[in-house]
């Protein structure tokens, strides 16, 4: 498994044929999610699959090229996932990542994606009412172990269980 986190990117033959997910979700003002569910991952080998992390260690929210360098790789690396999981955790209304998720998953059907949303977080029933009017079919998991096995569960789907080792 290969972790990509911004600005930086891998230019290789392996990442250019990878599948590649991208973790959407709340960054500021809320708990490191992204690294729990890495460290959940980690646990087995996932070769092929890069993930996008849009999560910096240090990061300028009031530095204007900073800003745009982060929601240009956002951007990019949300068109380039085969995978996009949405997790909507509390401490934070998550503004960017509800834009997200009407952008990538709500409206495009066709996408591949995994939605989840901390029992706390303020605006649950929004998340829900609205993924339910867009894709009734999509199960909103609403804490997160239901999110990380339904993550692990779409990983092992793609990479079948011949293709994952656990470590």
């Amino acid at each position: 498994m290969l972790v990509i986190q911004p600005p930086n990117e891998v230019f290789s033959a392996r990442n250019n044929h990878s599948f590649k997910m991208f973790l959407a979700g709340g960054i500021t003002n809320c708990p490191n999610w992204q690294q729990t569910l890495l460290t959940r991952m980690s646990r087995e080998d996932f070769p092929y699959l890069t993930v996008f992390n849009p999560r910096r260690e240090h990061f300028d929210v009031k530095d204007i090229d900073a800003i745009e360098q982060q929601i240009t790789w956002e951007y990019n690396k949300l068109r380039a996932s085969n995978l996009v999981v949405f997790w909507f955790a509390k401490g934070s209304i998550n503004p960017i990542v509800l834009y997200e998720l009407g952008m990538w998953c709500n409206s495009r059907p066709e996408d591949h994606c995994i939605v989840g949303v901390d029992p706390e977080y303020e605006r649950k029933q929004d998340v829900l009412i609205q993924t339910y009017l867009a894709r009734p079919d999509l199960v909103v998991a609403q804490d997160f172990d239901r999110f990380g096995e339904a993550v692990m569960m779409a990983i092992r789907d793609v990479f079948g269980e011949d293709d994952v080792q656990e470590n």
